[in-house]
């Protein structure tokens, strides 16, 4: 039963810390100056193959 409890208290200890790391993420203000470009950024432009502005963009056509 006490192992039962330690186990809720970690997972809700971990959930806490989660929500204060994505708390203090959203509430950053964005960077000014855009990142360097990534090797695989740079290979991409060298063969002109078109790629998102961002690594996390979709694609959709």
């Amino acid at each position: 039963m006490s192992e039962d409890k330690n186990h809720v208290q970690h997972v809700l200890t971990a959930i806490a810390v989660n929500v204060e790391r994505i708390y203090e993420h959203l509430s950053r203000p964005p960077d000014r100056d855009p990142q360097p470009p990534t090797a695989l950024q740079m290979f991409l432009d060298w063969q002109t193959i078109p790629r998102p502005q961002a690594w996390r963009a979709s694609i959709r056509e």
